[in-house]
């Protein structure tokens, strides 16, 4: 069957599933092996050390893959701004760029006369509506379900979808709680034209940069086994569950500022458990859809079974 969507001919892929941009962990082994699946993968822009670096991670891709792939910006959680590694993306004219966090018009403006595709992640109907009127091609609309960081409002994915869906004409793309290919079908269902996973792909042999005792845990827990923090600086953002995420959520209690919460919150203290897999002295981003992850497969074998579990659910209901 083709999986020919809005998505699909906007940013050339084959199927319609884009990897997310996994801070810390995004780099050219995983983006280049989704890319490979028929995919979008991605590279993370903002955990790089420096512009140089990122150039690197593009020239690597290119190694990898001669398919589509995008670099992602989260610019709403760095100290540092975006510029000079944005630089780079449009000197080296990477095929897709989105945008996570914080304003995006500032990046959205340096592109608007570039060939780059432009992606947006949104967590409500008047971001998106926002975001096209800045004049993103596509925006990735993620539920509370999903891992890292989340909307304020609590909406879930098979709610906040159709509303975009109606509130856009671009294309919407659906994130949040999808693990397998019945999220697939469900999200173009209810009127996307694609997927982006995150948690799902941490859990592939490609995903090098994670811990084993991190790609453990997520094929443990369930989709119980995950909180929200962050909450009392309005940045609610969903990890698994551990005794650190249970000290950072008592101190949160008496509404602290963000320094008090910095060394609790900070990528070094993300590093300490998906790096090193010291798993009470820091916290990992994971979403509701740990509860479907039970194996580490490589992403070209997570393509075939998910495809093959879309493909079942489109024949039935042919018939």
């Amino acid at each position: 069957m083709r999986w020919r969507t809005k998505v699909t001919d906007l940013l050339g892929i084959e199927f319609p599933i884009i990897q997310g941009g996994l801070a810390y962990l995004a780099y050219a082994e995983l983006a280049g092996a989704v890319s490979n699946a028929g995919g979008l993968g991605q590279i993370t822009a903002m955990s790089l050390e420096s512009p140089e670096k990122l150039r690197q991670e593009i020239k690597k891709v290119r190694l990898l893959t001669s398919k589509p792939f995008g670099v992602n910006f989260a610019i709403g959680q760095q100290d540092r701004r975006f510029d000079h590694m944005l630089d780079v993306a449009i000197e080296e004219q990477v095929p897709v760029i989105s945008v996570t966090g914080g304003n995006p018009a500032p990046l959205l403006q340096r592109l608007e006369h570039t060939s780059i595709k432009k992606l947006v992640l949104v967590a409500a109907k008047r971001q998106a509506q926002k975001a096209e009127q800045l004049g993103a091609d596509a925006v990735m609309v993620v539920g509370q379900e999903g891992g890292g960081h989340l909307g304020r409002d609590d909406v879930g994915t098979m709610v906040l979808v159709p509303q975009v869906v109606d509130a856009v004409q671009i294309p919407v793309i659906a994130s949040g709680g999808i693990g397998d290919g019945r999220g697939l079908v469900a999200a173009i269902a209810l009127g996307a034209e694609g997927i982006e996973m995150g948690t799902r792909f941490i859990a592939t042999k490609e995903c090098l940069h994670a811990h084993e005792l991190y790609k453990k845990a997520l094929i443990t827990s369930n989709e119980t086994d995950t909180v929200v923090i962050k909450r009392s600086l309005g940045a609610p953002a969903r990890a698994l569950r551990n005794n650190f995420t249970e000290k950072i959520l008592e101190l949160e209690q008496s509404q602290p500022s963000y320094e008090e919460l910095r060394q609790y919150i900070s990528g070094e203290a993300n590093k300490r458990y998906i790096y090193d897999g010291a798993q009470h002295e820091g916290f990992a981003w994971a979403g509701q859809a740990t509860g479907l992850i039970h194996d580490v497969p490589t992403v070209d074998l997570l393509f075939k079974r998910m495809i093959v579990q879309a493909e079942e659910i489109r024949t039935k209901w042919a018939k």
